[in-house]
């Protein structure tokens, strides 16, 4: 990791439409080696979906190992891992932990990631879950998010991190990579085919800043235009700076908000920074078509990440993240087009008009919610931690039989759960 890579061909996928079809051709053209993690996996149709896919994968010989997050996947039933753990798939939990009257008692140092690497050849990051609220059908809450698709020398990285993190070795990795690769699998459209690309993650050890970092030193570079997306925005001091500094300087900057939000409260603490933005030149859109739930950022002509990431202090202080960096002009220009659609057709723009406000109760919250903001990683490290440990789970007896009563090997399970 933290080693730019060049040659790398990178493809953007755009919600759940694009992204499941393409991970589960990926995954049902695999011949070694499956490695998946996910902050969410529902049991619902696209669970499901993956499900089916990874038994079918397993039972062919491919070795499969699938991490969730104890929080982000909470009420998966004995039925649905036991089909999986009884085939062959390897299951893991992150910091599994019980609930207390009912809630979830681990809020800290979650996995959030979104991984896949198929036989260490082809790799998917990005922040779109396996969950139906990621496909339009799902209605009006459906999320609008992005993930790339990455063949080349960077998946080698992606894949070293992943395998260390259900227990592989890096001899193991060096032999995946220098195997072959996909077979019988048809090449899909590229946007780019020479990037240079590097995979960043977040812990809470060695990288606890890392993905932070990109983005202030792109935005310290920027000479032109930052387009940032974001979900859940309320970030730390030195960003906010580096986004006024960029404003002051010239750049054009804008960043695109959630407008029609899945949680009431992200929303309102984060328009507790617009004022203080706004003033400075940066501009803000909210896209109200649907919640936002994309990570994504173009910087200048080339500069570009697409990950799990939020600009919020879970995000940047506590959760497990991954994030690619790419520098590609082909590619950047890709990311830039879908988001500048997005700000023209569905975003509206907020106005100084709306947001400032003399108003005693208004200035109070703002300053503090700007201060908070600066010292909560700080803060965070003082709070009760323990080590939070990934769980593997075990085949019961009896789950055999979960494995095969409900699959039917002649039907492609993304025909089955017709995605």
């Amino acid at each position: 990791m933290n080693v730019w890579r060049p040659g790398n061909r990178i493809r953007l996928l755009e919600n759940g439409e694009a992204y499941y079809p393409r991970v589960f051709e990926v995954i049902r053209a695999a011949q070694r080696e499956v490695l998946i993690e996910t902050f969410i996996l529902f049991d619902d149709k696209v669970g499901r979906a993956l499900r089916d896919e990874l038994i079918a994968a397993a039972r062919r010989g491919v070795t499969v190992h699938l991490t969730v997050d104890g929080y982000g996947s909470p009420d998966l039933s004995e039925e649905f891992v036991g089909g999986m753990t009884a085939a062959g798939v390897h299951f893991h939990v992150f910091d599994p932990q019980p609930k207390l009257l009912g809630l979830r008692t681990n809020l800290f140092r979650r996995m959030h990631r979104k991984i896949v690497v198929v036989d260490a050849t082809l790799a998917f990051v990005g922040g779109i879950n396996f969950s139906l609220d990621h496909l339009q059908e799902y209605g009006p809450e459906a999320k609008q998010d992005y993930a790339i698709e990455i063949e080349g020398p960077v998946v080698a990285d992606i894949h070293g991190f992943a395998a260390q993190v259900v227990g592989g070795t890096r001899e193991q990795h060096r032999r995946w990579w220098h195997g072959p690769g996909h077979r019988h699998l048809a090449p899909a459209p590229l946007d780019t085919q020479d990037a240079v690309a590097l995979f960043v993650v977040r812990d809470n050890q060695g990288h606890r800043t890392d993905i932070e970092e990109h983005y202030i030193g792109a935005l310290r570079r920027a000479k032109g235009r930052a387009l940032i997306a974001n979900a859940y925005f309320f970030p730390g001091y030195r960003l906010l700076r580096e986004l006024r500094n960029a404003a002051r300087r010239g750049v054009d900057v804008r960043l695109v908000l959630q407008g029609q939000p899945d949680m009431r409260w992200v929303q309102f603490f984060g328009r507790m920074l617009y004022d203080y933005l706004l003033r400075e030149g940066v501009r803000i859109y909210e896209y109200c078509e649907r919640p936002l739930h994309g990570k994504v950022a173009v910087i200048d002509d080339e500069w570009a990440t697409v990950g799990s990431s939020n600009l919020d202090p879970l995000s940047l202080a506590v959760n497990l993240e991954a994030n690619v960096v790419v520098r590609d002009r082909a590619f950047a220009q890709r990311l830039y087009e879908r988001l500048d659609e997005l700000v023209r057709t569905h975003c509206r723009l907020i106005t100084s008009e709306e947001v400032s406000s003399r108003n005693p109760l208004r200035l109070a919250l703002s300053f503090l919610a700007y201060h908070f903001a600066r010292r909560f990683p700080a803060w965070v490290g003082l709070l009760p931690a323990h080590t939070p440990r990934v769980e593997h789970i075990l085949p019961r007896e009896g789950d055999a039989a979960l494995g095969t009563a409900d699959h039917a090997a002649e039907t492609p399970p993304n025909e089955a759960h017709g995605l």
